[in-house]
């Protein structure tokens, strides 16, 4: 008698795997300008911080006290020019300003033009959701391959247990396009 439990345990492994996918893009979709202020805006911006490269968020304080306006308010005031720097090279399309003791980005109202880059940018993030989604089917296929392979499952369980792998699959994949295109929504409402 074939041992069920092996299946469910990679099955359940697989959807645990696949909704960490899910949830980590949808963390880097919040990353994505839109027309409003979020600190989460620069999550994505990394600093040369004395030779090492460090996100913003563990060197600094960020806040949004206005619609149209971030603050980043850097622990150690030394490293204030680094972040300007980091912040002006990244793909945010603001200018910083400083007073010596805090940033601040004016978050203007984004141009057409611009609007279509942050959808490219967010359609690129929801693939990489969506490779990292088929990796782990790949990875479990090949695992429920070697069960049958081993003797340990015969080939109709192997059958079902891809069939309810796609279905994981096709399920987490529906889930990243919905947010794709929430996000899309939220980047072109003017």
């Amino acid at each position: 008698m074939p041992d069920d439990s092996m299946l469910d345990e990679l099955l359940s492994d697989a959807k645990e795997r696949m909704a960490k996918a899910v949830e980590q893009t949808s963390g880097e979709f919040a990353t994505v300008r839109t027309g409003r202020a979020s600190p989460n805006l620069l999550d994505r911006v990394v600093v040369d911080y004395h030779g090492v490269p460090t996100a913003l968020r563990q060197l600094s304080t960020i806040s949004a006290p206005e619609a149209r306006l971030l603050t980043v308010q850097p622990y150690d005031p030394s490293s204030i020019k680094q972040i300007e720097k980091a912040i002006s090279d990244s793909d945010l399309g603001v200018t910083p300003s400083n007073d010596g003791k805090t940033i601040r980005l004016g978050i203007p109202e984004m141009t057409e033009e611009r609007r279509r880059e942050m959808v490219k940018v967010a359609r690129q993030i929801a693939e990489e959701g969506r490779i990292r989604v088929r990796n782990v089917r790949r990875d479990v296929q090949h695992d429920l391959r070697t069960l049958k392979t081993d003797g340990d499952v015969g080939e109709d369980e192997e059958r079902r247990a891809e069939g309810d792998l796609q279905k994981l699959t096709d399920a987490a994949i529906a889930e990243l396009d919905a947010a794709l295109k929430a996000k899309e929504a939220d980047v072109l409402e003017v």
